[in-house]
């Protein structure tokens, strides 16, 4: 079994890719000699010039170009950079519209089953373990429909959107 490196052309067997480079599938599939070479390419921020080492890297410094105007779906604290930072406000317990994680995480995923556009983003898989302070949420309610990768967190999943499929625009944000 294999299939094409989506770098450099070459038909490769599955053990020439990572797992993650796999999970990916046909076209964007890249081998571990391509990911590998990475290290020695540079990515500069077309923002402020700053030079990283691979692109995930720029990825993630790109976020501090970002306005601060993203509000928290709770408190309306207009001050987060993406959802993912807003939902992830709520998910530490320190938002002042529900104080606690237990009591935070409870309130995201009810927040998220009531979105028709999180649909398809709820795992419907039934609960396999139960923690009692969670108030009955699954341990990992969330699941990226592009590659079917699981999330305990809601922000963990935005911020997997954002960063592995360029889709920033969950929630409506």
């Amino acid at each position: 079994m294999g299939r094409y490196c989506s770098e450099c052309g070459d038909w490769c067997s599955r053990s020439s890719f990572s797992r993650n480079q796999w999970i990916k599938g046909d076209g964007a599939s890249r081998c571990k000699e391509c990911v590998g070479s990475d290290c020695y390419s540079t990515y500069q921020c077309g923002e402020c010039g700053r030079i990283f080492n691979n692109q995930n890297e720029l990825n993630m410094h790109m976020q501090t170009h970002r306005p601060r105007n993203v509000a928290c779906p709770v408190c309306g604290e207009r001050r987060f950079r993406s959802g993912a930072n807003a939902v992830q406000h709520v998910e530490s317990g320190y938002c002042s519209g529900c104080l606690g994680q237990d009591n935070a995480r409870r309130q995201i995923y009810d927040f998220a089953r009531r979105q028709r556009g999180m649909q398809s983003f709820m795992d419907e898989t039934p609960l396999l373990t139960y923690d009692g302070n969670t108030g009955g949420v699954p341990d990992f309610p969330y699941r990226c429909r592009e590659c079917s990768r699981s999330f305990r967190q809601l922000s963990q999943l935005m911020q997997h959107q954002d960063q592995k499929h360029n889709n920033n625009r969950m929630l409506g944000h």
